[in-house]
């Protein structure tokens, strides 16, 4: 049976050659691939999730005032029946928070970037949800390089292209499943829109991966394992050498149904300003470019989230 990789990202520094080349053939293959050796402290994964937890916990009328109407969900709450996969009917079964990144005051990109809500009703939220937000940048910018020499970049060529970007940590919780028959799973059928996203809390059973023979293949992690997967940004920059795989989180069964589950992904994203332009070593006579138009990183995301029903 196929299986996602897990690779452990401390290769990198000691056995860089090897390492790069199975980690870019995952992606090609996959579009995901497991990463171990990370270095995130659990004590602030375990901080991050018990903050995001209570929050989930709060009572709703709570939860809504940090709703923004018309945000787009770009910061703060959102609550369940929004969202929407492409192309479903029904939305996810899910609510959620979102994180962005601190601007220093006067910054330029405030008018793509608005500022972060924290929940006081939740001691240490901020402190750890923040901390764990540059931790999987930090994070992402590494896998970045990796991927960048696998297609015959510079390793560093990624670093200026994401150093300001609009990226998001968001906190997921996904309810007990209590009805016997529901119009949809937890997370419908979706690619991710932005560059790669990290997932931390892929140790519950239910994401799945569409491999290409048409199978949905079940991804669940153990130790430190964290799932890494291709955004659709990333796949147009790279005229599909790094493809964006469809992936859902499905209702488990029995007793299992019945518990929360809680995930977070970092979804990072490039500069707003950032045109996806498609690299000229991602064309070839016999793999021609399928996107002769370029897009900003912002009028992309803005077209994706009119998409999804967030804005």
């Amino acid at each position: 049976m196929k299986q996602v990789p897990t690779l452990d990202i401390r290769h990198y520094d000691d056995d860089r050659d090897a390492f790069v080349a199975r980690i870019g053939m995952a992606y090609r293959e996959f579009g995901f691939c497991c990463i171990t050796g990370h270095g995130l402290p659990a004590p602030l994964l375990e901080r991050a999730y018990a903050a995001f937890r209570a929050f989930f916990a709060l009572p709703v009328e709570v939860k809504m005032r940090y709703h923004v109407p018309g945000g787009g969900g770009a910061r703060g709450y959102t609550p369940f029946g929004i969202e929407t996969a492409k192309d479903s009917q029904h939305p996810d079964l899910k609510e959620f928070w979102h994180i962005g990144r601190e601007l220093p005051p006067g910054s330029p990109f405030a008018r793509w970037m608005p500022s972060n809500l924290w929940p006081s009703e939740v001691t240490g939220f901020q402190q750890a949800g923040y901390a764990l937000y540059e931790a999987l940048d930090a994070l992402g910018t590494r896998v970045l390089r990796a991927l960048a020499l696998h297609i015959g970049l510079e390793e560093h060529w990624f670093d200026d292209k994401v150093d300001h970007g609009n990226s998001i940590l968001r906190p997921i919780h996904y309810p007990p499943v209590t009805a016997p028959e529901i119009p949809n799973v937890r997370a419908g059928a979706h690619e991710d829109i932005n560059f790669i996203t990290l997932l931390v809390g892929a140790s519950t059973a239910g994401l799945e991966v569409l491999t290409r023979e048409g199978d949905w293949l079940p991804i669940t992690t153990t130790g430190d394992a964290i799932v890494v997967n291709i955004g659709d940004m990333l796949q147009r920059l790279t005229n599909h050498a790094y493809p964006s795989t469809t992936h859902r989180v499905v209702n488990p069964r029995g007793e299992a149904a019945r518990q929360p589950r809680y995930s977070v992904p970092f979804f990072l994203h490039p500069n707003p300003e950032f045109l996806i332009d498609v690299l000229p070593n991602c064309i070839a006579p016999d793999h021609p470019s399928r996107y002769p138009r370029a897009i900003t990183a912002h009028d992309f995301l803005q077209q994706r989230l009119r998409e999804i029903r967030l804005a």
